[in-house]
This record gives structure tokens, C-alpha cells and sequence, in this order.
């Protein structure tokens, strides 16, 4: 019997399509994984997808051996207060701490000066906890305080310390969603400010998703106030960060920051999502195999947020030798202070600052500080963040792999910043 032709063509692009559709779908099926992170549910957005870029917003850039794009142009805030966003005394206070690290605290800031403001209450600056019992610090220690009272000073009042006259009996605690809105104030938290007079606000995230809404255009400038143009490294910090990232610069002019945790991975276990080549998290081995078919050459330096070196890492460093972890780049003289206790805040910061200023930032753990770091990252016009995937071939285009926060400019920051 004769073979058509037309049929063996009309067979081999069926398998083809199935194949390409198999690939579109494992990626974004990241805008629906789910995971427990304790004390919460969180609804985890680890986006990522083979779409067209609109309006030239990545470039690919020649040489330096390996397929970096340039940045944009560095974004300006589009937010204006209005006479009614205006800071309104009142005799309340709203109290708050920051936790969970510099990703959660971003969140933290702006739903505090959300409900303050619509309140019309004073707010108090918060401090800073970290994650064992006992780990407390200054607002101070990280951050810079004159640039946040400045910064807010025409929509709120800060005050740096809650008034002795002030009896914690006489404060309310108050959870409140993040991403909270001025309906939802005054529904739920205005009753009871007037009630007791004081509250202490603490966020909870039934949702990580930083995505705009449908109501775009209508972001409240306070919250775009708060979110993007409140929090600043104080001098110590920031300086040290700047010279963790000229040394990585030294190292190789450019470089890529993976967010890559091994405790984390082991909890999450990366399991298989149901899509092809799809998985909630990526190892060493799968990252390092993920950007060496992207074109990244083997002396590309890389910096892991991972804070101490671990054997499961050996990979990674046998791909790229130049990998380095924050301990191998900081200062010696800066060690007893900032890597003196394990997973610190301190930790924590210089590795969501220097991954929000990274050349290339790849996140291997989806979450808030994936969300968090593409949001400063749009603000600063450095796009390429690139989403994993099992790349099925050879090679494959770092275009393809763009995240859909950027590529489809549907991240939260483009509602605040044009």
C-alpha cells in the first residue's frame, strides 16, 4: 500500500503543535501553583511564558558572552497626591511591626500607611522581627528613617516612638489582607479604631499574586506612595550592599542573581506539576543546565541567595565556577556584624537589594520575594528576569523565558511607575 506524502506531513506538524502547546502551558501553569508557608495560605505566582515582548521593552545585547539584554530606561512614579490624599491629624495611633524579611516588609509598609491614612490616624514606626523568638530590631538598623517621615509626611503622620500616655491594653489588633483598600477600612477596621482609639495592624497574604487588578488606572497613590518611595536602606546597609555588587561586577562586568535556597527546596521538594517540563521549584543542577542552554558561558559570575555553601551546590560551581555566596564576597570586616547569626534580616536584605540590582535575576523558588524583586526591578528598568524551565532541546531563546510580570507588563508596579 502507498504512502501519502500529505499524511506523513499533516503527522509530523500534529506532534510538532502538541510539543510547542506542551511548552506554553508548563510555564504558565506557574500562575497557578499553590503552596502552605506557615501561619498563612499563599497563593504563589511563579509566572512564566513563551510571549511576544510589546513595545521593545527588552533588547538583546551583543557579546560578553552570553545573551544579556540591556536595561530600559529607568521608570518615573505616574502617582500624584491630591489635597483629599493630605496627611489629617488625629489623637489615634496605628502600630505595626515589619517580619518575614525586607519581600513581606514592602507589603507590610504600605498596608499600615494605607489604614493609617485613611483612619486619619498617627503611625508609628514599626520595628523589625525576625523569625525565632527574641530576634528584634530597630527600624533604624535597616532602614532610613528621615527618608521614610519625609517621604510620607504629606499623607501621614510618623511618630518614632507610641506616646507613654499611650497603654498597650488600649490598642486593638487588627489583621487586615494585603493589598487592603480604602472600602475595606472603613467597613471593617474604622469601627474599631473608634471604638478603642488605637490599633495595631498585622497583614496577612491570602495572596502573593502582585498582578494589576481589572480596575487599572485606579491604584491609590498612597499605596503606590508607600510601596515604591517610603523604604530606603540606611547608609551602613547600603553601602555595603554597593560594594558586594562593584565585587560581582569586578568579577565578570555582569552578573546573574538566582534566588536559590536550599532549605526551601527541601521543604518544597520540586515536584512535578502535571505539565510537561513543568515543577514547583528548580535545583542547582536544573538551573545551572537552564541558563548554560540559554547561551550564559561557564565564566558568567552568579550570586545565590543561598546563605551558606552546601554540597547540592557543587554543580552549580562545577558549571560556573564564578558562583559565590554573600559570605565570599562581603567584606571581612563587615562578617561579625552581618552574618553573625544565620538567616538574619540582615541576610535577608542585602540579598533582595543586590538581586533586585542583578544584571539577570532567576528565581528558583516562586513566592513574594520573586514578586517583590520584579516590582523594584521594573522601577529601575532592569527586565531581564528570567522564569525556569526544563528547556527540551539544546538550546533555547532568554526571550522566551522573560517573566509575564515584565513581558506582559502586568505586574502592580505599572499601575505606579511609567
Amino acid at each position: 500500500m502507498g504512502v501519502d506524502l500529505r499524511q506523513i506531513v499533516a503527522g509530523i506538524l500534529t506532534i510538532t503543535m502538541f510539543v510547542m502547546l506542551g511548552q506554553m502551558l508548563h510555564r504558565d501553569y506557574f500562575d497557578a501553583v499553590q503552596e502552605k508557608v506557615e501561619g498563612d495560605a499563599h497563593d504563589i505566582e511563579f509566572h512564566g511564558s513563551k510571549v511576544a515582548l510589546e513595545d521593545g521593552l527588552v533588547r538583546a545585547s551583543e557579546g560578553n558572552k552570553g545573551p544579556w539584554m540591556e536595561d530600559s530606561h529607568e521608570l518615573k512614579p505616574c502617582w500624584s497626591i491630591s489635597q483629599s490624599d493630605e496627611a489629617v491629624s488625629s489623637k489615634g495611633y496605628v502600630t505595626f511591626s515589619l517580619t518575614n524579611g525586607p519581600e513581606y516588609h514592602i507589603s507590610q509598609i504600605t498596608d499600615a500607611v494605607m489604614v493609617a491614612k485613611h483612619l486619619g490616624a498617627t503611625l508609628v514606626l514599626p520595628d523589625i522581627r525576625g523569625s525565632k523568638p527574641g530576634d528584634e530590631m530597630n527600624f533604624e538598623d535597616i532602614y532610613d528613617v528621615d527618608k521614610l517621615v519625609k517621604s510620607l509626611e504629606t499623607v501621614v503622620k510618623v511618630v518614632k516612638k507610641l506616646p507613654s500616655h499611650v497603654s498597650l491594653r488600649d490598642i486593638a489588633i487588627v489583621k487586615v489582607p494585603t493589598r487592603v483598600a480604602e472600602d475595606y477600612i472603613k467597613e471593617h477596621i474604622d469601627p474599631i479604631f473608634k471604638s478603642k482609639g488605637n490599633i495595631r495592624v498585622t497583614t496577612y497574604f491570602p495572596s502573593v499574586n502582585l498582578r494589576k487588578t481589572s480596575l487599572d488606572g485606579e491604584t491609590d497613590p498612597v499605596s503606590c506612595l508607600a510601596m515604591f518611595g517610603s523604604l530606603e536602606l540606611q547608609q551602613g546597609v547600603s553601602d555595603l550592599v554597593d560594594s558586594m555588587i562593584q565585587r560581582l561586577k569586578k568579577s565578570g562586568g555582569r552578573f546573574v542573581a538566582i534566588d536559590l535556597r536550599v532549605e526551601i527546596l527541601e521543604k518544597k521538594n520540586c515536584r512535578e506539576t502535571g505539565a510537561v517540563g513543568s515543577k514547583t521549584c528548580y535545583n542547582a543542577q536544573e538551573i545551572a543546565l537552564f541558563l548554560r542552554k540559554l547561551g550564559f558561558e561557564s565564566d558568567t559570575t552568579v550570586y545565590l541567595t543561598q546563605p551558606r555553601w552546601e554540597s547540592s551546590l557543587n554543580i552549580l560551581k562545577d558549571i560556573f565556577p564564578k558562583t559565590f555566596t554573600k559570605e565570599e564576597i562581603m567584606p571581612a570586616s563587615k562578617k561579625s556584624k552581618y552574618l553573625e547569626l544565620e538567616n538574619s534580616e540582615y541576610e535577608n536584605v542585602i540579598d533582595f537589594y543586590i538581586s533586585s540590582r542583578s544584571d539577570v535575576f532567576v528565581p528558583a523558588i516562586p513566592g513574594l520575594f520573586y514578586a517583590n524583586t520584579v516590582g523594584k526591578r521594573i522601577a529601575l528598568g532592569k527586565p531581564q528576569v528570567l522564569v525556569p524551565a526544563e528547556i527540551s532541546g539544546t538550546s533555547g531563546l532568554s526571550t522566551d523565558y522573560i517573566s509575564p510580570y515584565i513581558s506582559k507588563k502586568n505586574h502592580l508596579a505599572y499601575s505606579c511607575f511609567c
